[in-house]
């Protein structure tokens, strides 16, 4: 993985697309807050971010499939997100609590991001209410997301699991192995599998 130049216009119009529909950010604020992306590359199956590091980088997905999961000693191991483009990407409570984290931040598919130092990002936080409140928007989406899939876990049967993450994000099948997504809804992947031939997509 390494820092490597390519064009970074095109995906930060993508960034501030993606920003300005979470909250308008004026032409100074993001000015500075575009200043401080820097495009990075990582090769398929490199982890980004290793168990026990901080995470001192938010990351803009431009190109490839991610995921941030959970393993231990007794091999037990948990998909607990993908990214792709266009969306933020990183171990974020490790990020923003400036913690070792307890995850992976790891590539699926060759990608390719822009990132930003958080302690920059920080920074520019708190001097920017608009930023500071996009941040807070964006994090309390992911926490909405976490509550949602939490009780999908404990509620609901494999087949609604699977319908559930298919009307969440249709494309998913085509990006994603389907051993990580069968592990991703704690789904025996022979069973996934009997999913996937049983249910219409």
């Amino acid at each position: 993985m390494e820092e490597k130049d390519f064009d970074i216009a095109p995906p930060l119009r993508s960034l501030r697309n993606l920003v300005n529909g979470i909250h308008l950010l004026p032409e100074e604020e993001w000015a500075k807050f575009s200043s401080i992306w820097k495009p990075y590359t990582a090769k398929r199956k490199e982890v980004i971010t290793l168990q026990g590091d901080v995470e001192n980088y938010l990351y803009f997905v431009i190109e490839g499939v991610q995921r941030v999961y959970y393993y231990d000693e007794h091999n037990r191991e948990a998909t607990l997100v993908f990214t792709y483009a266009p969306s933020f990407g990183g171990v974020l409570d490790s990020m923003m609590l400036q913690q070792p984290s307890r995850y992976e931040f790891e590539t699926l598919t060759p990608s390719k991001f822009l990132r930003a130092p958080v302690q920059q990002l920080f920074g520019l936080m708190s001097e920017s209410h608009e930023l500071e409140s996009i941040i807070r928007q964006g994090l309390s989406a992911a926490l909405s997301g976490v509550l949602e899939r939490l009780v999908e876990i404990q509620c609901f049967s494999s087949e609604e699991k699977f319908k559930k993450l298919l009307h969440r994000s249709p494309h998913i099948l085509q990006l994603v192995p389907h051993k990580y997504l069968a592990n991703y809804l704690g789904i025996d992947p022979t069973n996934f599998s009997k999913l996937i031939n049983k249910i219409k997509i």
